[in-house]
């Protein structure tokens, strides 16, 4: 044992000599690994390491069974056979990778930034912000609240996960992955530092009751990810939407073209580019008027011809049938103590007396549903009112 802690102590040493090195490298307005902040102080050795805390933060949401299930979650096309377009778990790896890049540039916490950019989309329901919309309706109804996917990416890190114990993810990195909101358009952002948790429970609570309040994250690695979001779905929406032929490549507004380009590729360059340019040395993150005012068009653009299309939601109306009747049976379930349900085999055995005691019927259902991967929902799903798939252009194999 000797020898171990010997080892164990010089680990340690490392860690602290990371962690003030953080002090010289980093830019005055980053988040440094030793200010992270956690619930519960006292875990134990195992669970406590010599990582730094935003590093451990990273691993635990990699180990987190919601972020395996990223692998069967709908970005914007769902139940289509094409093996080239985007699900949920590229989207977080395409964000991860953009926003460490800017804040690379801008010497900023890149652990932290990880952390919050794997984590922020835990929460997305299966089918996307079309199944998000859906539960919303029906947890509005049933009294618990509305459905965000950003709140309930922080009730799966905490309150689910590990059976009911959570993660103990640090303050800023809960907060990062509430404050995300990468569909609202803002050409500059500065944190709101003045946080704690009680704090965080509290904007938890206003998102709940109110899905349109906007949040601003505590860091300077959050805002990072929050533009990050956008700068990585919007191009690459546009390609699927091509892949799909759902749009043209020469439909994309000229104005956009003239200061963004035509490909995912181009349009990220020079996101990021705009970036790193106008937030250096500034205790904010911001685009040039010209590209965020380009930026904002090509939202438009998106919103219009591809996520209202009516060409890529044939099913929506049955995917809303089955999101009732699953509400409806498993809380009846729940209720009458049917333990044969699948709620109960795959997802209530043994969990932590603490969540069963601290959630409502309803808002356990409302855990149980959001969690399900595409494929596990459609499995739930009587044969007669199962939506199939469509066979699309462009899945005929690898590119050349």
């Amino acid at each position: 044992m000797a020898g171990y802690d010997n080892d164990l102590e010089q680990l340690n040493a490392i860690r602290v000599e990371l962690d003030n090195r953080e002090e010289t490298v980093f830019s005055p307005f980053a988040t440094l690994s030793r200010s992270g902040i956690r619930r519960r102080v006292n875990e134990s050795g195992a669970d406590l390491g010599y990582r730094q805390h935003f590093s451990q933060d990273v691993d635990r949401i990699l180990h987190s069974l919601a972020y395996t299930r990223y692998i069967d979650k709908t970005q914007v096309f769902y139940l289509t056979r094409n093996d080239h377009i985007t699900h949920r778990v590229l989207h977080v790896q395409l964000v991860s990778k953009i926003a460490r890049t800017i804040g690379r540039f801008l010497r900023l916490n890149e652990d932290l930034i990880e952390a919050v950019s794997l984590g922020h989309d835990i929460g997305h329901t299966p089918f996307g912000h079309d199944g998000e919309t859906i539960l919303s309706e029906l947890c509005e109804q049933s009294g618990v609240g509305y459905f965000y996917h950003s709140v309930q990416s922080v009730q799966f890190l905490e309150k689910v996960e590990r059976k009911g114990r959570g993660w103990n993810l640090c303050l800023q990195t809960l907060d990062g992955i509430l404050c995300h909101d990468g569909e609202i358009h803002q050409e500059r952002l500065e944190p709101d530092s003045e946080k704690d948790f009680i704090r965080l429970d509290e904007e938890i609570r206003r998102k709940r009751a109110n899905p349109g309040t906007q949040l601003r994250p505590m860091t300077l690695e959050g805002c990072v990810m929050r533009f990050a979001d956008t700068i990585s779905y919007i191009g690459r929406d546009i390609e699927d939407a091509i892949r799909l032929r759902i749009i043209k490549r020469s439909d994309i507004p000229e104005s956009c073209v003239k200061h963004l380009g035509d490909s995912n590729g181009a349009i990220v360059f020079n996101l990021v580019t705009d970036v790193i340019r106008n937030s250096i040395g500034k205790p904010y993150i911001a685009f040039s008027p010209q590209i965020s005012e380009s930026l904002k068009t090509l939202k438009k653009f998106n919103m219009e011809a591809i996520y209202q299309n009516p060409s890529i939601k044939p099913h929506t109306s049955l995917i809303r049938d089955n999101f009732r009747r699953m509400f409806e049976t498993f809380s009846a379930d729940i209720e009458q103590n049917h333990f044969d349900s699948v709620i109960y085999a795959g997802f209530l055995e043994n969990m932590a007396p603490s969540y069963v005691e601290g959630h409502d019927v309803r808002e356990i259902v409302r855990d149980f549903i959001a969690g399900m991967t595409d494929r596990y929902f459609l499995e739930q799903c009587p044969d007669h009112m199962r939506p199939a798939y469509r066979m699309v252009p462009g899945n005929e194999g690898p590119e050349k």
